[in-house]
């Protein structure tokens, strides 16, 4: 090798092991050991959060335990019910689970912190047993998180042990609320079912009843669909569906419309393939088509037509519901009687009230009418939204 390429050859190992230096210099100053503890704290609390958010009981508290348990500190961890009966237990000294027991049913019925102190003898490793009543607003007393320590706690561990409860409590919180919105969107698809029957079903049986003489034929073809519209209408799971299977139901619907209405009742449908599998809240467009048919169409003496569309929006599917019918005032929309005898408009406010709080303020109905300039009515819904699935 000649001297040049030599002292390329040293100056080349020498500029990378200055790099390999600056490099790890760099690392070492991208966080600070502070920093790191607070990472680890915050990860080992979102850990705690996740099986919380489902509420408290033994399958949740025995996963959240572990997590909770480190960021208190203490040597072992317990939590109890409202009724101050075993959870789970974490870590060591399983023979201070009857003593947790009792701490746990002071905590619960004084709905304050109870601090157990020991002798610290020989064979006594532990100092002390702290029961704290976890406490949600206007609930009161959902359990109780019991601490082992080896050492007399001090105003910094009964602190941590205090937040480590708020937080906890605060997941539970958010759990019941979950399961609030879950029974008020329960309640809600019951009541929009409840309106579905007086306004459509003698109509359908009537015009079924209708056929069963002249064509029997046809009777039977519209029975089936009544028994399908209805399967689907009163089915028991989910609280969402997916577009397809809506708009398959309201063909259902309009099929048996088309029926009594002959001729004067038409539709035009255009849907985007690649919106089919969007979901929505569970009935979500039918009070809208229903709406259309008996306020719009049926109003108006020759009948007219409904058009029902689903766009591709970008991230966002956008479907409107149209009628060229009677219309109505919108001093009425703005009144904000939307479900009043006046408005004559069932089930809309339900529809959007459940649109805002499956995806937001930005996704409740926008309704356009005018009287006899026929009423639209569009929802934009997100193609895909975290928690929402059919």
């Amino acid at each position: 090798m000649t001297s040049a390429l030599l002292w390329f050859a040293v100056l080349v190992a020498c500029a990378v092991v200055a790099v390999a230096v600056i490099s790890l210099r760099g690392r070492r100053d991208l966080t600070t050991p502070e920093e790191r503890a607070v990472h680890s704290t915050l990860h080992t609390a979102s850990l705690a959060a996740r099986p919380l958010r489902r509420g408290l009981d033994r399958d949740s508290a025995a996963e959240a335990a572990p997590h909770l348990h480190a960021l208190t500190g203490g040597d072992a961890l317990g939590i109890a019910d409202a009724n101050a009966q075993l959870l789970t237990w974490s870590g060591p000294h399983e023979e201070l689970i009857e003593t947790f027991r009792t701490a746990a049913t002071r905590a619960v019925e004084g709905g304050r912190r109870v601090l157990l102190m020991r002798p610290l003898g020989e064979d006594d490793p532990v100092r002390a047993l702290i029961a704290q009543p976890l406490l949600v607003d206007d609930v009161g007393v959902v359990g109780v998180l019991g601490v082992v320590a080896r050492s007399a706690p001090g105003p910094g561990m009964l602190g941590a042990i205090t937040e480590v409860a708020r937080y906890a409590c605060g997941q539970i919180e958010l759990a019941e609320l979950d399961a609030s919105r879950a029974r008020l969107d329960r309640a809600e698809v019951r009541a929009l079912r409840a309106q579905i029957s007086p306004h459509f079903i003698y109509n359908a049986l009537g015009t079924v009843a209708s056929f069963v003489r002249t064509d029997p034929d046809r009777a039977r073809e519209l029975v089936l669909e009544f028994a399908d519209f209805t399967r689907y209408s009163f089915r028991n799971s989910g609280e969402f569906t997916v577009l397809a299977d809506e708009l398959r139901n309201i063909d259902r619907y309009l099929t048996l419309e088309r029926a009594r209405f002959g001729d004067t009742l038409q539709v035009t449908l255009q849907v985007a393939p690649e919106v089919l599998n969007v979901a929505l809240p569970f009935l979500a467009l039918q009070p809208l088509v229903e709406n259309a048919v008996r306020h719009g169409i049926a109003g108006r003496s020759g009948g007219g037509t409904i058009t029902i569309v689903a766009a591709d929006e970008g991230t966002d599917c956008l479907i409107s519901v149209e009628d060229d019918g009677v219309g109505m005032d919108p001093e009425l929309l703005r009144s904000g009687t939307l479900d009043s005898d006046e408005a004559a408009h069932v089930g809309l406010s339900n529809v959007d009230d459940r649109l805002r709080a499956a995806f937001g303020n930005d996704y409740g109905l926008v309704v356009d009418t005018a009287p006899g300039a026929g009423t639209k009515v569009s929802m934009r819904v997100p193609k895909f939204k975290a928690g929402i699935r059919a």
